[in-house]
């Protein structure tokens, strides 16, 4: 079926072929052929390509072309000007000529330039639209019928862009007028600027729309900062090309016209035969021409170099008086350059103008294309470069604002100082971007990644984590925000509720007890990079009864130097605890009392205790002693001190299970449940005290 359906499609292309076969080269022939008839019954890749491949236009590929396409029109609009800088005037031989050589460079640029504009046009023939109708919700349905894509693309923009991909110069130049009656310099230079000026405003409608649709696809045109201030520049640069290009240009015409009406004079005074065609540099070869250059007077009285002539250059004398005119194309070029910029900057204000119309009509458009390139090209430009510092000016802005508002409420130096010191850090740390607002602008999934790319390796350095799964920490590190701290600052205090856990990355931190405020008690340990704290909360989120009131911290976390974390929040750990069940398994609680200081420190204040009391006790079975029965008393003592021991231990281990007891039953008591609800055996008893002796 889809051979029959080839085939069919295909039998008008090939009865047109047979009868192109005998004008067309063999090599042509060969390969159309190659394209056309499918080999082994199947059609060629090329020809499969463009009979089925219909393109997004928000795809990659014409997002890409796209901007390939505008430089090139840009491009483009840079060369069509340069058809102005063909005349030439020769001052001393009275005529005007064309510069044939630089027409050859131009025209080559040129077809280069449209080529691009007719593959703009293919690439429209296979670009899907969005259909109007669709557009009430969402994107809307993409059309990628070819038919229907034609059809559209020929009733709106073909037409304009058939008009800027002709090659009208070209063919100005090339054909047209060599073959025309009256083919003179001033003849060609006024045909081929109309051409050029006709076909600019066709070109000008194709890059409006195409800088538009590019912006409505992917925001702006270029990435950064300085490329925008860079693509604003070149369009003020374009500018100032083109009017300095109909500046030269209007010069010609004005010098033209000041010999033609001189001629004229002449003539109607009857002393000399003179006729327009002596103008041209190709009558130079003319008997009659030589003698009209030897007697006429029409140099003397079109010379702008003299300020008594009656006929009024304005604006247009600079061509000639600074020989722009007879230069080399680049110093002509660039002079025509700067005097566009020149002008368009200052609004066309230096500007010594005469009575002549269209010299006031040029003035005038020139100072208001000037000040419009002003407020949107220019004023782009600063926009673009004020762009790069807009954080820096925000901050600086946010600092002066903190600083009145410390002056006004009279802070402390200290406390001042301190505060100073946390808006700096955070500058240095983030340069003023808000990545929460960023992450949560996205969707869950994407946020779920870029936490993961963020977080996990970091997390990973936290021993704790390592006994987790990836699953749970992919958990963790969703719903983990960055924490920064100051020096000296207090992350929490003893006795304050715990609403969150941090774990170090960078920095270190103090973390002491006085065990409730108890006399002549104190512990303090270093955490590290690895190390966390806030462990109480983890006891309190894995409690299935666990009430709503946040556990109160036994210890006092302070920064010792600057501190860089991610942190926890209690809800959030809540969540995890809840989620996953792993998170209660004997290996991960296990994993946390060996990497929690504060077991770590119970563990070794009970120990202390132990030991003391130990000793004690064997210091007082030591002094009761009597020296005159010692075999027997010591293994008195000897038996005495092993049930001491032995009954001290005892004493701890119930004193523990009775504390536990008493806080599962609590617990139990507050919700009513089961005893099928088992509390993790997570808790540990309150801290030894060193100050209460037991006498055993």
């Amino acid at each position: 079926m889809r051979d029959l359906v080839y085939y069919t499609q295909t039998a008008k292309f090939r009865r047109r072929f047979r009868r192109l076969q005998h004008r067309l080269p063999t090599a042509f022939i060969n390969t159309i052929a190659a394209i056309s008839s499918p080999p082994n019954g199947e059609p060629h890749p090329l020809l499969i390509l463009w009979r089925y491949q219909i393109l997004d236009p928000d795809s990659d590929i014409v997002t890409y072309w796209n901007h390939v396409f505008l430089l090139t029109s840009i491009l483009a609009l840079f060369i069509d000007p340069l058809y102005f800088f063909l005349p030439l005037v020769v001052a001393k031989d009275l005529c005007f000529s064309f510069d044939h050589h630089l027409a050859v460079k131009i025209t080559c640029y040129r077809s280069i330039a449209d080529l691009f504009f007719i593959l703009h046009i293919v690439l429209k023939f296979r670009t899907a639209f969005v259909a109007p109708n669709t557009r009430v919700f969402g994107r809307g349905e993409l059309v990628m019928d070819s038919n229907e894509i034609a059809h559209r693309y020929l009733r709106s923009d073909f037409v304009i862009d058939v008009a800027a991909a002709l090659p009208l110069p070209q063919i100005v130049i090339w054909l047209v007028i060599p073959v025309a009656r009256n083919h003179t310099a001033d003849y060609a230079n006024n045909t081929l600027s109309l051409i050029v000026l006709i076909q600019y405003i066709p070109r000008m409608f194709v890059i409006f729309p195409l800088h538009q649709r590019i912006v409505k696809t992917t925001g702006f045109i270029v990435k950064t900062a300085w490329a925008g201030a860079a693509y604003n520049l070149v369009l003020f640069i374009l500018a100032s090309h083109v009017l300095g290009a109909t500046w030269y240009l209007l010069s010609f015409g004005r010098q033209y016209y000041c010999w033609k009406t001189a001629c004229a004079r002449e003539n109607n005074e009857g002393n000399i035969g003179c006729v327009n065609q002596f103008l041209d540099c190709k009558s130079m070869v003319m008997p009659e021409r030589q003698y009209w250059r030897n007697v006429t007077h029409v140099l003397a009285t079109c010379d702008p170099l003299n300020s008594n002539i009656g006929f009024a250059f304005g604006i247009f004398a600079e061509a000639f008086t600074s020989e722009v005119a007879s230069s080399p194309f680049v110093e002509k070029y660039l002079y025509c350059l700067w005097w566009g910029f020149k002008n368009l900057s200052s609004y066309a204000q230096n500007l010594d103008t005469s009575i002549f119309l269209g010299e006031n009509v040029f003035c005038i458009v020139t100072c208001i294309v000037g000040l419009v390139l002003s407020a949107q090209l220019i004023g782009n430009m600063q926009t673009n470069l004020q762009s790069m510092s807009v954080r820096l000016e925000e901050w600086r802005i946010k600092r002066r604002d903190t600083e009145e508002w410390m002056r006004h409420r009279q802070l402390p130096p200290a406390l001042a100082e301190r505060i100073r010191r946390f808006v700096q850090y955070k500058w240095l740390a983030t340069r003023g971007v808000h990545e929460e607002s960023i992450l949560w602008s996205l969707p869950q999934d994407l946020r779920r990644e870029i936490q993961r790319h963020l977080c996990l390796s970091l997390v990973r350095r936290v021993p704790f984590f390592s006994q987790m799964d990836d699953q749970l920490l992919d958990a963790i590190c969703e719903r983990l925000f960055s924490s920064l701290n100051t020096e000296g600052t207090y992350i929490v205090r003893e006795g304050d509720p715990v609403n969150e856990m941090l774990f170090i990355i960078r920095g270190q931190l103090e973390s002491s007890t006085t065990n409730g405020g108890r006399t002549g008690f104190f512990n303090s340990i270093t955490l590290r990079p690895g190390d966390f704290c806030g462990e109480e909360l983890l006891t309190w989120a894995l409690m299935p009864t666990s009430s709503l009131n946040f556990p109160s911290s036994t210890r006092t976390v302070k920064a010792l130097t600057e501190v860089e974390a991610f942190a926890l929040q209690a809800e959030d750990l809540k969540f995890v605890a809840l989620q996953f069940k792993r998170l209660q398994s004997k290996r991960i609680q296990h994993a946390f009392r060996y990497y929690s200081h504060q077991w770590r420190t119970w563990a070794a204040c009970l120990i202390q205790v132990v030991w003391r009391r130990f000793k004690k006790s064997e210091d007082e079975d030591e002094d009761d002693d009597s020296e005159e029965d010692e075999y027997e008393d010591e293994n008195v003592d000897g038996v005495s001190g092993a049930n001491q021991r032995g009954l001290g231990a005892t004493m701890l281990a119930s004193r523990f299970a009775a504390n536990t007891r008493k806080q599962k039953g609590l617990h139990g008591a507050e919700t009513g449940t089961s005893s099928s609800l088992k509390m993790p055996q997570l808790f540990k008893p309150d801290e030894p005290n060193f100050y209460t002796d037991h006498d055993v």
